[in-house]
């Protein structure tokens, strides 16, 4: 099984040339990246394999939710990518997971990428649960029972925010990876649920995600730098990751 990093780039571009020549302008060539549907989708397969020739480690963020045996045979095709992680959506049920590590087993040559379960969007809240999705729970427990279906099936690690990470590491054995991740005073922008580096290092986290505090930034090569720092530069409290 492949590794979890501590901190993936997201590559929200439209184009790879884009994304190719931003990695390379600021000196961040053979750092962890997360591939998006905005990107994957233009580029498809070919960007993938430009990423890994140039000696990155990539996260292929595609959330798959559909019927289990679909799920099961698209995650056959993205194991032969060489990725090191993917994703699916825990709402599409148990039985749909544990299909999503079938077809990764069954794709893989060697190690298979590590499959993550994403509970809520970081761009969910208790009105959106309560008046849009219908359900009568609070998030938190929607998220604890998410990440629970998760381990049972099969799962290696969930996607959640960082406020519900120290919950899923303290109920079950799964990675805790953790988007919406600002600097201090960063903006929002469409994610509600929120967190520095060092606060997500704090609850838990095994690996975040940044992309607006890097992309944005005057410098992303410092930036990039000190959100490896603030988040705690030789990740010896995640001995997991080691």
């Amino acid at each position: 099984m492949k590794r979890l990093e501590p901190v993936y780039f997201a590559l929200d571009f439209e184009t790879g040339q884009e994304a190719m020549e931003f990695l390379e302008n600021h000196h961040l060539c053979g750092i962890p990246v997360k591939v998006g549907m905005e990107l994957f989708y233009r580029e498809g397969p070919g960007m993938i394999h430009q990423l890994k020739e140039a000696g990155h480690s990539i996260f292929l963020d595609l959330k798959l939710h559909d019927i289990p045996e679909t799920v099961r045979r698209t995650m056959l095709n993205l194991a032969k990518l060489n990725v090191d992680v993917v994703n699916v959506h825990a709402q599409g049920g148990g039985t749909m997971m544990e299909a999503a590590r079938r077809g990764l087993e069954e794709g893989s040559p060697e190690e298979r990428p590590l499959l993550l379960a994403v509970t809520m969007l970081t761009s969910t809240d208790q009105t959106m649960i309560e008046k849009e999705l219908l359900l009568d729970r609070p998030l938190i427990e929607v998220v604890e029972h998410y990440g629970e279906l998760a381990e049972i099936n099969g799962v290696d690690g969930v996607v959640c925010s960082v406020e519900e990470s120290q919950m899923i590491k303290e109920y079950t054995n799964l990675y805790a990876l953790t988007p919406g991740i600002r600097l201090e005073g960063g903006i929002k922008h469409d994610q509600k649920r929120v967190a520095t580096p060092a606060v997500a290092m704090e609850k838990g986290s095994d690996s975040i995600v940044v992309g607006r505090a890097i992309r944005e930034a005057d410098d992303p090569h410092a930036v990039y730098q000190q959100i490896k720092e603030e988040f705690h530069g030789d990740f010896q409290h995640h001995s997991r990751l080691n």
